[in-house]
């Protein structure tokens, strides 16, 4: 049953079609990373992303990196914190930031200062969504420019609703 008040962004197909290229990029770049998903929000595009890059013949490491700013506001509190830690060593290797939404880069930026500070080599940044107003910390590829509005779907909920719509739409 379809929720009146979603309108529908990006479809699966403008999704699959996205993720397709940006592993095109990445798997350009290097294949000895460890990807790191930031949870809770990047797990439907980190899975769709370690597949395609698979499918390019690299086989990257993969952990997870619990990060909350949010909990279930809409707007994020301004703080981050651990809600839980990698469990893989990432000493000696270069790091892949997997994440839902770029906006502020508080997250991306944190989440590159945890990771160097455990012994990565360097770290590289994506995100599915980039939002009008993002600044701060560099981000190494994007799927989409999503307009301003709260999303929804493909990772991304309001207090844990919607994470698995398989499309991007606009909470009203």
């Amino acid at each position: 049953m379809a929720d009146a008040r979603l309108r529908v962004l990006l479809d699966e197909a403008g999704i699959a079609a996205r993720v397709e290229q940006i592993a095109d990029q990445l798997s350009e770049v290097d294949d000895g990373w460890t990807v790191i998903a930031l949870l809770q929000g990047a797990i439907p595009f980190a899975a769709d992303l370690m597949r395609a890059i698979e499918k390019r013949g690299k086989h990257p490491i993969y952990d997870s990196l619990w990060l909350e700013s949010y909990r279930d506001a809409r707007e994020s509190s301004g703080k981050v914190v651990v809600r839980a830690d990698i469990s893989r060593s990432v000493e000696g290797r270069p790091a892949l930031i997997v994440d839902d939404v770029f906006d502020s880069g508080r997250t991306i930026a944190y989440a590159r200062a945890h990771l160097m500070a455990k012994g990565a080599t360097r770290t590289l940044a994506c995100a599915f969504v980039r939002k009008p107003l993002a600044m701060g910390e560099h981000i190494d590829a994007i799927g989409w420019d999503a307009p301003g509005d709260f999303l929804v779907g493909y990772g991304m909920d309001d207090a844990g609703r919607y994470r698995g719509l398989p499309y991007i739409a606009a909470i009203d």
